[in-house]
This record gives structure tokens, C-alpha cells and sequence, in this order.
């Protein structure tokens, strides 16, 4: 893998620890249980966006 190729990975990880930790507070703080439901879904999705990610490392 290039350098370039490794910045753009440690980039996109980066990006998806912020994604899952912002969408982690909003569900903690969610009433609606609907809504709540759907945010932990994006959770669990790029949980598994960023296992793939450190797979690919």
C-alpha cells in the first residue's frame, strides 16, 4: 500500500470515530425510542464500516 493510499485509510478511520461517537451521544440522549432505534442502527453500521476499515489496515 502507498503512503497516500495509508493517509487516506487513517483518514477515513478518523472520520468514522467521530461519525460513531457523535451518533453514540445522540442516541444516549434521544427520548422517542423510534428515532433512538434508528440512531443505534447508524451506530452498529459504522461500527462495522470501521472494522472493515481496520481490516483493510
Amino acid at each position: 500500500m502507498s503512503p497516500k493510499e495509508l493517509l487516506y485509510l487513517e483518514d477515513a478511520l478518523s472520520h468514522e470515530v467521530f461519525l460513531t461517537k457523535q451518533f453514540e451521544d445522540a442516541a444516549q440522549n434521544l427520548q422517542d425510542p423510534e428515532l433512538k432505534n434508528c440512531v443505534q442502527q447508524m451506530v452498529t453500521k459504522r461500527k462495522q464500516i470501521l472494522s472493515s476499515l481496520y481490516q483493510t489496515v
